[in-house]
């Protein structure tokens, strides 16, 4: 019988700039008449805005999607679709969804494993909550983006508004948190170094979703971003067995070019051989 054993987790954490103003949508069916079109999402509590895990890991799997040319098989309401394997086959040879995870059911029922990346929630720093709320902003933390449409015949203008955290803004720290799995099965045990590629995955979509853009209108300029301040720790098993022993730093104030050149795969394989 196949069994599948936790041997660490590695944290990642670090802080999200707002290169350029910030778009990720919020609930608009609140808003009074003349209100804003395009809301922000903000924490229900003190208003204030953040940036959701799932905008972060959607959108990381969605670069990653088209990265690796994967189909698009699966629909996700009438417009959207997604990918995800359908086969044991496919989903053996495939990071996305050894990442990310897939919905065990069909095929797959009882061949996957773990979902193995966890994407936190981040919130504004408390240097950028002191800036903005000095700063002159069209409303609480954000400012006020007026695009226009222009019929393209009659000239005729249709303005829109969309609410933007401003560039320049900080958000953190940030947690990623990705767990490494053994699965042993007829008594053999893929190495270690195979499930750490999936890792360098995740970083691969860190160094994409820089790239490109988070949230909404990226096209038109929002919603570039930095992971700025990258520090890395391993928590073996070790860690949970013994209270007293400490996660083990890997990298520390870099970005995340230099952590994927950097030797974090032999410093994480040293440790667990040493346990």
């Amino acid at each position: 019988m196949a069994s599948i054993q936790l041997q660490g987790k590695i944290f990642l954490k670090g802080t999200i700039k707002a290169q350029t103003g910030l778009h990720i949508g919020g609930n608009s069916g609140e808003l009074d008449i003349g209100g804003i079109d395009n809301p922000i999402i903000r924490n229900a509590f003190n208003r204030q805005p953040y940036i959701p895990g799932s905008s972060v890991r959607g959108k990381m799997r969605g670069l990653l999607d088209r990265y690796f040319n994967k189909p698009l098989e699966k629909r996700v309401g009438r417009d959207v679709r997604v990918h995800e394997c359908q086969t044991p086959a496919e989903y053996n040879n495939c990071p996305i969804c050894q990442v990310f995870g897939v919905a065990p059911q069909g095929a797959l029922r009882g061949k996957t494993m773990p979902t193995r990346v966890i994407v936190r929630d981040t919130f504004l720093t408390q240097e950028s909550l002191d800036a903005l709320d000095k700063a002159d902003t069209d409303t609480d933390f954000t400012e006020i983006k007026t695009e226009v449409a222009i019929d393209r015949i009659t000239s005729a203008a249709t303005p829109r508004q969309q609410e933007r955290v401003p560039a320049g803004a900080t958000f953190g720290p940030f947690q990623i948190v990705h767990s490494l799995y053994t699965q042993t099965e007829n008594g053999k045990r893929p190495p270690l170094q195979d499930e750490l590629q999936f890792f360098d995955t995740l970083l691969t979509g860190i160094e994409l979703l820089e790239d490109d853009y988070l949230g909404g209108s990226g096209s038109r300029g929002s919603g570039q971003v930095a992971f700025e301040n990258l520090t890395m720790t391993f928590k073996s098993r070790g860690c949970y067995e013994n209270a007293d022993m400490a996660p083990i730093p890997i990298a520390e104030d870099v970005d995340i070019k230099t952590l994927r050149q950097s030797d974090y795969t032999a410093k994480i394989l040293q440790t667990i051989s040493n346990q």
